[in-house]
């Protein structure tokens, strides 16, 4: 009897432990190589398993890990087949998925930053914005939803055509105008079109299930993922430099420094030095040094960070 009662024990802790655990849906496509990244970086790396899109992590918090289409995951996530998930903000507006935004991760296809979701039309068009564009004007997208809102907010009646891809190639013959996602906008100029409006601007979300959300067990793993994620994220284009400077320099080199807060500074032992660490941007680093050094200081070292936790 009383090995059965410590049998059921020990099955109703192991049920909770697996009631716990986070379901995970990550992008496929075009921001698969960049969460990828992230994960690893972040110390959650993602192992595939033999099968395509079923993947796992090696983390007790982690449960269930599939590689979807990022047009899928708000919706998947909202009716609670995973507890979590990364998408874009415009698939995230264009589900109308009801989930919770726990972070921006500031990430797309080619590195940090943000794309846009835009309208545009022939180069020979004198439409200058959307509200130019001519009622009952033909337009070819991926965005239904987010096109029909957009255009209704103008009061101008439009025809929208669901786009299978290459939505750009469309015009003339099969359409007015597009509603497309760009980073550049150098694949619409290519093919004759000008970029008249943005709709939204859109970035890689962590997003939840708002049940999940709301159990203090399973928010408080998903805030422990989203620290990782984000300390890699906020980590990007970042440095940390080290630096001496004798007193009597101290101040002029200070004033150099920018930081995220204020620079680390510390009297070096026995002597007339300051032992100085700040963190600042890595693209401005080669003019930093060079300033630095002119200004008085010596020994300076810069060093990759990996994480940083607010």
């Amino acid at each position: 009897m009383k090995r059965q009662k410590i049998k059921a024990l020990e099955d109703t802790c192991l049920e909770l432990v697996c009631l716990s655990m986070i379901n995970i849906a990550i992008p496929k496509g075009s921001l698969q190589n960049q969460t990828l990244q992230l994960f690893q970086q972040a110390g959650l790396e993602i192992r595939r398993t033999e099968r395509e899109y079923n993947a796992r992590i090696n983390d007790p918090r982690v449960g269930k890990v599939k590689i979807l289409r990022p047009q899928e995951i708000p919706t998947y996530v909202a009716k609670g087949y995973f507890d979590l998930g990364i998408s874009g903000t415009d698939w995230v507006k264009e589900s109308e998925a009801d989930v919770v935004t726990v972070a921006e991760l500031d990430y797309g296809k080619q590195g940090p930053g943000k794309v846009k979701v835009v309208v545009a039309v022939p180069e020979s068009q004198k439409a200058e914005s959307a509200k130019d564009v001519v009622p009952g004007s033909r337009i070819s997208t991926e965005y239904p939803n987010l096109t029909k809102k957009f255009f209704e907010s103008f009061g101008i009646p439009v025809e929208v055509e669901y786009s299978y891809g290459a939505t750009e190639a469309k015009v003339p013959e099969l359409a007015d105008a597009v509603v497309d996602l760009t980073e550049t906008g150098s694949t619409l100029v290519k093919n004759g079109l000008k970029i008249i409006d943005v709709i939204l601007e859109s970035t890689s979300e962590l997003v939840a299930n708002k049940e999940s959300w709301a159990d203090p067990v399973k928010r408080e793993e998903i805030q422990a993922i989203e620290t990782m994620l984000f300390a890699v994220t906020r980590a990007r284009g970042k440095v940390l430099i080290a630096l001496n400077v004798p007193e009597k320099q101290i101040e002029d080199v200070i004033a150099l420094l920018p930081s995220m807060k204020r620079p680390t500074v510390s009297k070096l032992y026995n002597s007339g030095f300051y032992a100085v660490q700040s963190v600042v941007d890595r693209s401005g680093i080669n003019l930093l040094i060079p300033q630095l050094k002119k200004a008085g200081a010596e020994d300076i070292i810069e060093v990759n960070i990996s994480k940083i936790v607010p």
